[in-house]
């Protein structure tokens, strides 16, 4: 193997044997000769044939390595991969996807060719095992994390907080180094599905005031099985949704035109049970919206504005348990104390009302 490594892919799999072969096949038969490349394949704790799929692609495969990382979590795998790699780019795709021929080259070209850019993402398109049911719109493509925003490539910063996932991403060593690697503190828990690790570190991005850009050349793809084309499974991916984006306080750390800040949250905001109060009016908002979409039968529409509610109700509950367990008081404390902070707020706007209307 050359000692020069431009790229180093690293991908975690957990319990993978029957998914990795058309994974491990797209990525060691890269085009691009002049590239040096390793690969990286981060078992993560399998008890299935993981590790000889592994061992016998890296036998015929002097780029392929095989590292054990017996904590369970994406995050721990990804980070073990990161400490054994080499190269200055670190590459990331998921076992159940599989990457283009030219994807290396595009990943080095594009990084060449924009040093401004701290990483890169591109298309993640389905391949689809079976007819797709009529409610699956692109409006239900987050819990697949399919990605495809379009044939142009955008800027990903502060002010454009697009979601580039790690199933096709790029990101420079220096920039791990800077703001650090996957956070295992938002990886899966319980039966939950999906999780925030790409997010957050994304958000972690943005307050450092860096910035990464959407590839629309830089194309994986993956097979969606039929197991994620039911509406439970995507009622059970909203569920942990809400849950993982109030670990992070997404909402309130959000501003009025959609953007994650990352800052505290505003010391008059009222809260209920640990949760802005304004979540419990959108619940009742989306509430009607789904049972006059239900009325007009609407299924597409109607699953949207149900998930809508059952991210906001896993949300406030994930804040309430949480509360809680911070400051444990009595429902009738908590709801005097809502009530008297609202009154409040709504006095001095009124009062600043008034100021304005004399000046």
């Amino acid at each position: 193997m050359s000692e020069r490594v431009d790229i180093s892919v690293v991908m975690s799999t957990y319990n993978g044997a029957a998914v990795l072969p058309e994974a491990l096949d797209s990525i060691v038969n890269q085009a691009g000769h002049d590239l040096s490349y390793e690969v990286i394949v981060v078992d993560n704790n399998s008890n299935d044939e993981t590790r000889a799929v592994i061992e016998s692609y890296a036998a015929r495969h002097p780029q392929l390595r095989y590292v054990f990382e017996p904590r369970q979590g994406v995050s721990y795998g990804r980070n073990a991969g990161i400490a054994q790699a080499r190269g200055p780019i670190l590459a990331f795709f998921d076992d159940d996807v599989f990457v283009s021929p030219d994807w290396l080259t595009t990943i080095k070209a594009t990084m060449d060719e924009h040093p401004e850019a701290g990483f890169i993402g591109g298309k993640v398109l389905p391949e689809w095992q079976v007819p797709r049911p009529d409610w699956l719109t692109e409006a239900h493509w987050s819990p697949l994390a399919i990605v495809d925003y379009g044939p142009e490539p955008l800027y990903v910063n502060a002010e454009r907080q697009i979601c580039v996932v790690s199933a096709n991403l790029a990101v420079r060593r220096s920039l791990f180094d800077e703001v650090g690697l996957f956070s295992p503190d938002l990886q899966r828990v319980k039966n939950s599905i999906g999780s925030m690790e790409d997010h957050e570190l994304l958000t972690r991005f943005w307050r450092a005031g860096r910035q990464g850009l959407y590839v629309p050349r830089l194309v994986v793809r993956t097979r969606v099985p039929p197991a994620r084309l039911t509406k439970k499974y995507h009622r059970r991916w909203h569920h942990g949704h809400g849950m993982f984006c109030a670990m992070m306080r997404f909402v309130e750390h959000t501003d009025q035109d959609g953007r994650y800040s990352g800052g505290s949250s505003p010391k008059d905001a009222v809260t209920l049970f640990g949760a802005p109060a304004f979540l419990y009016r959108q619940i009742a908002d989306e509430g009607r919206s789904w049972m006059l979409s239900t009325l007009r039968r609407r299924s597409d529409l109607s699953l949207m504005y149900e998930n809508n509610m059952r991210f906001l109700v896993s949300y406030i509950h994930t804040r309430y348990r949480d509360e809680m367990a911070r400051r444990p008081r009595s429902a009738i404390v908590e709801v005097g104390g809502f009530a008297n902070k609202l009154l409040r707020k709504k006095a001095r706007a009124m009062v600043a009302a008034v100021q304005r209307r004399f000046a």
